[in-house]
């Protein structure tokens, strides 16, 4: 009878002391409840290439959405406060988060994807003088994929803090990916060579191609809304100054995102005699079966766009 009551009693004893081990266990140590959330699509197919298959990785924000006019709803709010870890552009980009960020929970880990970035200055010389684009950011860094390698190391610190266990997953997956970051560029490089410099002329809905034109040599000619937002609208003065720049330079195509209005392009196009080419992506990745499905396909195909209207 002492023996059974000995038994009972070290049972109990070892029952106390697992009980006390797992009260002492981080919260989502097991990283498959870790709650992963990017707030764009081409963001989230960037995280999803670093975490790999450890980490599935939810969006924020529907697919083909102007991500400047984006206003989230409560239960927007409920997904990033229910996250372990939010990955944004940063840089300005999600203006719409500043009051949210406020009232997150302290253990949620938020992540700008484009942190220790250089902007670029963003407002032609003739527009320098309007008070409200005097200082604006341009957070378009992903349009420039040598610039998504920081992309890439950001996320992977950041996953990092919140699944210590999956860091040698993390960095192979990352290393990976930079050389994939890496091949896009040459790729690119590659595919414009075949439009003579003079042609390599951007007129654009806002100012989004800045990096890109920086990276491979093209100009920016002017564009129909002078801003790093797509919120604003240009005046009479503006678009007949973009008339006359377009007519000076020579340039041939106005290029437009999806998701953009297209009247006022139209509007040039029938005054200039300029083609419209509408199909761009820049904030948003397609759907699975669409033209640019990852963040590379979107590159790619954006490329095979200026070609075709821009090589002779």
């Amino acid at each position: 009878m002492i023996r059974k009551r000995l038994v009972y009693i070290l049972l109990f004893l070892i029952l106390m002391v697992s009980l006390a081990a797992c009260s002492q266990v981080p919260k989502n140590q097991d990283q498959s409840n870790l709650k992963v959330l990017a707030v764009e699509s081409f963001l989230a197919d960037i995280v999803q290439n670093v975490t790999g298959d450890r980490l599935e990785v939810e969006t924020l924000m529907p697919r083909g959405l102007d991500p400047h006019s984006f206003e989230p709803t409560p239960k927007d709010v409920a997904r990033i406060n229910d996250s372990d870890i939010l990955f944004v552009n940063g840089a300005g980009f999600e203006a719409w988060l500043e009051d949210i960020i406020e009232n997150i929970p302290e253990e949620l880990v938020v992540v700008e994807a484009s942190a220790g970035l250089q902007s670029r200055a963003v407002v032609e010389e003739e527009y320098a003088d309007e008070d409200e684009h005097d200082n604006e950011i341009d957070p378009h860094f992903w349009l420039d994929p040598t610039l998504v390698i920081t992309y890439a190391e950001n996320i992977r610190d950041g996953l990092i803090v919140i699944d210590p266990a999956g860091e040698e997953i993390y960095t192979s997956n990352t290393e990976e990916y930079i050389q994939q970051l890496k091949d896009l560029d040459v790729y690119i490089q590659e595919k414009i060579s075949v439009i003579p410099v003079e042609r390599r002329l951007f007129v654009t809905n806002h100012e989004s191609f800045g990096y890109f034109a920086d990276r491979y040599g093209f100009k920016i000619v002017g564009t129909i809304i002078h801003s790093v937002s797509s919120g604003s609208a240009p005046s009479a003065q503006q678009m007949a100054e973009l008339v006359d720049q377009m007519r000076a330079t020579g340039a041939i195509a106005i290029f437009m995102e999806t998701g953009s209005n297209p009247q006022l392009a139209e509007q040039l196009s029938t005054e200039t005699g300029i083609k419209v080419v509408y199909d761009l992506y820049t904030h948003s990745i397609s759907e699975a079966g669409g033209n640019a499905p990852s963040y590379i396909d979107l590159m790619k195909y954006n490329v095979e766009q200026m070609v075709s209207a821009l090589a002779e």
